[in-house]
């Protein structure tokens, strides 16, 4: 078997599925050491200096690898390496990356300078079950993961303290192919994470940080006794990237301290069925609790994007209760407090909602142990408290135990508050607590390098150093019509090229000749 060459953390084999099969880490030219730094933050997405060191180490492999910059070093055959520390260009373009890189890191941003007095202290936790930050990192399906990337560069840019909690997907989700007759297939493409953008998080004593959360084995009806005998922990460990300012924590279950089934916990975004679905969210929610207790670290605000990650306030409520001797009642009074929930669904089909026998089975142990009984705890998921028959609404749940609640466009709030009306019997529907707040992009990652040279010549660098600054973009008018056609009509080019070549490597794959393409 070929060696697969990968740079990462201070081991130096790794045994990867095989028993045959390891990942060994060459040591880079002193020089040139600096690229790791800059590859281990997401802020090389971007910024288009950045890219271009990337692509100038090899063009054709930057595009193999699918722009992961880790997977690209760990390609470089070592005269390669000797070509470009002797280069005296390539070296000047690293040095001129990494100052930008820790200008960027230590700029002060518009929270530091608007909000650094009134609350020096203050950490936001964003929770949510994809995040979209590159085409490298495939642990996303669609908008409501690109959304969360886009907060998370955002956010790093303003300076707001954020800290993510994610999980870790062995296969993320499937991406699709046409057959020769034409018939979609579902692909899962195994992530390595050592080949990512990430790396393991550590204890104080330097060991790999594993934590747990903990189910019952068999099902419970709610009546019997429940002890420690009758519970299984659910171990995870714990990936971080690095997203400019912030960091982002990816939670894996599929590590040897697991049964199979617990395993496959992380190994697909939205797959198996609603147990596992449950277990998912399990894990999320509350082993995000735990695990950020463990780091240390003591949100202000706790946000929930979408109801995934809505076990949060359980392992919040049993947490205070525990630390300031409050009942069950007190404590889900302070978690609301400063939740915050972001609803992205517009219909009840695209809702998790688990059925009682599920609930009984997972949480009967976690309310004998709050004090409460099942029925109180399965009101919390449901819009009718009396209704015994339905099921257990994640998103319920989350609008029952969030001060702040908001849809994602104005259209989006007006019906959202219809469709949650009937948790708000005695308001007038305009007046139902549920606000919107319009979806946006991050502007670096969306604007093309043409656009981005065009921007920094006719506005200045502001547009992209202060987001919060929108007049900036008056200045727009003084590009000249001519440009802005020209930088069109090359993005227009690039984008049939592309199309052109995804076309032909894909009649490649399907059987089709030279000639052919």
């Amino acid at each position: 078997m070929k060696n697969i060459f990968l740079h990462g953390e201070s081991e130096h084999m790794y045994r990867v599925n095989s028993p045959k099969s390891y990942i060994v880490m060459p040591k880079l030219p002193q020089r040139l050491e600096k690229i790791l730094d800059i590859a281990y933050n997401i802020w090389w997405v971007w910024n288009s200096d950045a890219l271009e060191l990337f692509r100038r180490i090899d063009r054709d492999l930057w595009e193999e690898v699918y722009h992961n910059p880790i997977k690209l070093l760990g390609s470089i055959s070592e005269q390669r390496w000797k070509e470009l520390e002797a280069d005296p260009s390539f070296v000047a373009h690293l040095e001129e990356v990494y100052k930008e890189l820790h200008k960027y890191l230590t700029a002060t941003t518009w929270f530091h300078k608007e909000f650094s007095k009134t609350n020096p202290n203050c950490r936001i936790a964003y929770f949510s079950m994809e995040y979209g930050l590159s085409e490298c990192i495939p642990m996303y399906s669609g908008g409501l993961g690109i959304l969360a990337g886009d907060h998370f560069k955002s956010a790093s840019d303003m300076g707001l303290p954020m800290v993510g909690i994610g999980l870790c997907y062995r296969y993320g989700y499937f991406s699709q192919h046409l057959t020769d007759d034409g018939w979609q297939q579902e692909d899962y493409i195994e992530n390595h994470f050592f080949r990512m953008t990430m790396k393991r998080v550590k204890d104080e004593q330097g060991n790999t940080l594993k934590l747990f959360v903990e189910i019952p084995k068999t099902f419970s009806n709610g009546d019997e006794k429940v002890s420690k005998d009758n519970l299984e922990k659910i171990f995870f460990e714990v990936w971080e990237i690095k997203i400019g300012r912030n960091s982002l924590f990816l939670l894996s279950t599929d590590i040897p301290e697991n049964v199979t089934e617990n395993r496959e916990i992380t190994h697909r975004l939205y797959g198996g069925d609603r147990d596992m679905r449950l277990r998912q969210e399990i894990v999320l929610g509350m082993g995000g609790v735990k695990l950020l207790k463990s780091l240390k670290i003591l949100p202000t605000v706790w946000h929930m994007n979408e109801g995934h990650s809505a076990f949060v306030v359980f392992e919040r409520i049993k947490s205070l209760m525990k630390e300031n001797n409050l009942s069950f009642k007190e404590a889900r009074e302070f978690v609301s407090l400063n939740s915050i929930f972001t609803t992205h669904t517009s219909v009840p089909a695209g809702i998790d909602v688990f059925s009682v026998d599920l609930i009984n089975k997972y949480f009967s142990s976690y309310c004998k142990e709050v004090g409460i009984k099942i029925e109180e705890f399965l009101s919390l998921g449901r819009e009718n408290p009396d209704d015994k028959i339905s099921g257990f609404s994640m998103a319920v749940l989350a609008l029952k135990c969030s001060l702040f609640v908001n849809g994602v466009s104005k259209l989006h709030g007006v019906v959202s508050r219809n469709m949650w009306k009937n948790l708000y019997p005695n308001l007038p529907v305009n007046e139902i607590p549920i606000d919107s707040i319009t979806n946006g992009i991050h502007t670096n990652t969306w604007i093309s390098y043409e656009f981005s040279t065009l921007f920094d010549r006719y506005i200045g660098p502001a547009w992209k150093d202060e987001p919060e600054n929108q007049n900036v973009w008056s200045r727009v008018k003084d590009i000249p019509d001519a440009e802005l056609w020209r930088s069109h009509e090359r993005r227009r080019e690039r984008l049939v090229s592309f199309a052109r070549r995804r076309l032909k490597d894909q009649l490649l794959r399907r059987g089709a000749t030279r000639a052919e393409t």
